[in-house]
């Protein structure tokens, strides 16, 4: 016996029917239509997008920029006699 025969799936609508009600297998199915339709259609535009990367060459990126941050370059940088005025003289 085949899992999906005619007559199980019959049987397992009816139940369906009996459970949820007509109107609610209606919005249900409208729902379930719905999304594979925004599905097909998010895929084709996703191809689209593809197809169109492939064909145009990617853009010039911007030379590196060599900075550093200012909390590197102060720890980085030696004591000097303005980071020590709240020293006392010796």
């Amino acid at each position: 016996m085949d899992l999906f025969a005619p007559r199980h799936l019959i049987v397992i609508l009816l139940i369906a029917l009996v459970v949820f009600g007509t109107k609610k297998l209606r919005t249900i199915g409208s729902d379930l239509g719905g999304a594979v339709k925004g599905f097909k259609q998010a895929m084709k535009e996703g191809e689209a997008e593809e197809t169109q990367a492939q064909s145009s060459p990617p853009p010039a990126s911007p030379p590196p920029q060599l900075t550093t941050h200012p909390t590197e370059g102060a720890a980085a940088a030696p004591a000097d006699a303005s980071t020590s005025k709240n020293r006392p003289a010796a």
